[in-house]
């Protein structure tokens, strides 16, 4: 009896250990693994929500931006051949440098529309002296969208002008107006040497025209 009552007394104490030690085990460490689950998840809603507070907070300052944006790209527009298709715009850009050069007494012998071109390509011709650099390293991630690429047009005048004065006034009228025209080549002679006054003019004019 002694005896039992002995076993008994070592036995509670190890059934009681055992116990504990089971339920830490499958108890205690199970809730506690899935109550850092839930925190981790709280800590990354939190940090999602102040990332949208923020962009929320931000909200005026990118309204304010994108209204600017959208300003630039209206006047930067305006200063662009106008006219859709390009064929349309090239016979707006030759009706007006026909224009400035008869309102200058000016008389037109022949007019023609050249092939448009890439702005880039022809940048590229007119720079070939000078070695292209590659692109040695290529970002990674999301990348801004490509401008609208930009068609060069061309004009061609032979005209007979008055005399230098008119002539001094037509290719400042060109320059200085609303599109952006150039002047890209001139040839000038005398009609007359006797009367060196009326001019030969040929006459190359570019302008900008917005791909579609």
């Amino acid at each position: 009896m002694k005896r039992n009552k002995r076993l008994l007394m070592i036995a509670l104490p190890l059934l009681a250990i055992l116990f504990v030690l089971a339920f830490y085990e499958y108890v205690y460490i199970g809730v506690d693994s899935e109550l850092s689950i839930i925190r981790d998840e709280q800590d990354l809603k939190l940090k999602t929500l102040s990332k949208y507070l923020s962009l929320i907070a931000q909200r005026p300052e990118f309204e304010k931006e994108l209204a600017a944006l959208k300003e630039q790209v209206k006047a930067q527009s305006v200063r662009l051949v106008p006219g859709e298709p390009i064929s349309i715009a090239s016979a707006n850009m030759q009706a007006m440098v026909k224009g400035i050069i008869i309102e200058r007494g000016g008389t037109i012998a022949s007019e023609r529309i050249g092939k448009p071109d890439d702005l880039e390509k022809a940048a590229t011709q007119q720079s070939s002296t000078v070695p292209a650099q590659k692109n040695q390293t290529q970002k990674k991630g999301p990348q801004p969208p490509e401008p609208p690429k930009l068609q060069v047009l061309i004009v061609s005048m032979d005209a007979t002008v008055p005399d230098i004065a008119a002539l001094s006034d037509i290719l400042y009228s060109i320059e200085t107006r609303t599109p952006d025209l150039v002047v890209k080549e001139l040839d000038v002679r005398v009609k007359n040497f006797r009367d060196p006054r009326e001019l030969m003019v040929r006459i190359d004019v570019i302008g900008l025209y917005e791909g579609k």
